[in-house]
């Protein structure tokens, strides 16, 4: 059994057992959106001794989740996984991934950092990844070549600057 030296961040029990039967590792869980200030500060304090990886629902909350915790500690690493691919014909979650698309979750990481914009905003709109038809197909492309979850236009924009693509890689 493979041992993750992080703490994986999750957003409850099921998660974490669920990824207990395939990993040795430590979880906290967040109890969904009833993420405390407290939680919060303890993510903190782990993620300077071990390191901390976000794995969340890949649905709205979960990002909301992301969210909080990305703003409130810098330099996280993130895990992103597929709605597709973490679901059961009602339910999404970490919980309903298989062990394979938690390992590629897991092997391509994005740590949120405040960085050079490598990609413009004039660029983006030059690759049609917003206002056309088939933008939203080409986003989706992207996210999951490069594993940076669902996003809308302004996420992937976001993303693919915190990552540091170019044009050029995208095309």
């Amino acid at each position: 059994m493979k041992t993750i030296k992080e703490v994986i961040v999750v957003e409850g029990k099921n998660d974490t057992k669920h990824l207990r039967s395939f990993f040795d590792v430590d979880t906290i869980e967040t109890h969904g959106l009833g993420l405390s200030k407290e939680t919060i500060n303890f993510i903190k304090e782990i993620n300077n001794k071990r390191g901390v990886i976000l794995l969340l629902d890949p649905d709205s909350p979960g990002e909301k989740i992301r969210n909080r915790i990305n703003e409130a500690i810098p330099n996280l690493k993130n895990a992103f996984l597929i709605k597709q691919e973490a679901r059961t014909s009602k339910k999404v979650g970490v919980e309903h991934a298989n062990k394979e698309v938690i390992e590629k979750a897991l092997d391509n990481l994005i740590t949120y950092r405040e960085s050079n914009e490598t990609l413009s905003y004039e660029d983006y709109l030059d690759l049609g990844l917003m206002g056309y038809s088939d933008s939203s197909l080409k986003r989706e492309e992207i996210s999951k070549k490069y594993c940076l979850g669902k996003c809308n236009a302004k996420t992937l924009f976001k993303r693919i600057n915190m990552i540091g693509l170019k044009k050029e890689d995208l095309i």
